[in-house]
């Protein structure tokens, strides 16, 4: 895997909405943090001013916004300030070429992992992390300082999870890769899909019902994409739609686990990565090791 060159001070990043439409002065926090704190220079895309509908412009703006970052080989990272939905539409109008010659980190979750999988059919590494958009979040201290680690090249501890019943112990060592479940699934048959056969999985997801979980855990384990897997980690499934008057029966996380009963791979449960405060940044794409015991797990980044 191509590893983009760790940022440094002074140097230029891109900011750009590659899906939905956004209140722009919700990026006052993330400015002030990656001008003055971090000593970046911001270039703004016509994107974080646009609407279309509920996108952030009509997909031309978009993808004109992401394909000049992608080719200026000044801008040394791209951040997408938001998720929502978008970046799917962009994919097959976009030229990777010059991107290639002059690899930069892309930086985003959530509608963005579809992005994170095709520059890994690429053979490039990305960041799964916080968006600007969500900089000025309370409690979101740690996502944002794991991001400028990975992105400065600083080590980082290894992340932690708690103990939790439904764990199955054990360590495995590969490429990190995964994101969103709902993205992941329309990835599939797709030039985008990720071979995971070796690969360290981790998902997560938002404002689901727990029988569509169940339903793209279910293709997953049936088209045959869980059985080669060197490790799952499940982060948090938040804001899920609860049925009360037809109850599915089980947690999202007993669905999960269900699903994934007839293999051996170590999993854990509860990992600190979604679309909750504390979402912590991910390298896709790079190899690491996952120990999962009685006491908890640890990725090593």
């Amino acid at each position: 895997m191509i590893r983009p060159p760790f940022l440094q001070p002074g140097q230029q990043v891109g900011l750009m909405a590659m899906a939905s439409r956004l209140d722009y002065d919700t990026l006052q926090p993330a400015f002030r943090i990656l001008r003055e704190e971090w000593q970046l220079e911001v270039l703004e895309g016509e994107s974080l001013q646009s609407s279309h509908y509920q996108f952030a412009g009509d997909d031309f703006v978009r993808g004109r916004d992401l394909q000049q970052m992608l080719d200026n080989p000044d801008i040394r990272a791209i951040f997408s300030v938001r998720g929502g939905y978008g970046s799917y539409r962009l994919l097959d109008q976009l030229d990777f070429t010059r991107f290639l010659k002059t690899p930069k980190w892309i930086i985003g979750f959530s509608d963005i992992t579809v992005l994170h999988c095709h520059l890994h059919r690429m053979g490039v590494q990305s960041l799964h992390a916080i968006m600007p958009k969500l900089f000025g979040t309370e409690g979101a201290e740690d996502s944002i300082e794991s991001l400028r680690r990975l992105l400065f090249g600083e080590p980082v501890d290894p992340y932690t999870s708690p103990a939790d019943s439904l764990n199955r112990p054990g360590s495995a060592s590969g490429q990190l890769v995964g994101g969103n479940l709902t993205l992941l699934t329309h990835t599939l048959c797709t030039p985008s899909e990720v071979d995971l056969r070796g690969k360290i999985l981790f998902i997560e997801d938002i404002d689901e019902t727990l029988y569509s979980v169940d339903r793209m855990m279910i293709q997953f384990r049936r088209s045959g994409r869980l059985a080669g897997l060197a490790g799952l980690v499940v982060g948090q499934f938040s804001e899920m739609r609860i049925n009360e008057s037809a109850p599915f029966g089980k947690t999202v996380n007993e669905i999960i686990a269900e699903q994934v009963a007839g293999f051996d791979f170590p999993v854990c449960f509860n990992f600190p990565v979604g679309h909750v405060p504390r979402n912590l940044a991910m390298p896709v794409g790079r190899v690491t090791q996952l120990e999962v015991t009685e006491t908890g797990s640890r990725l090593m980044i």
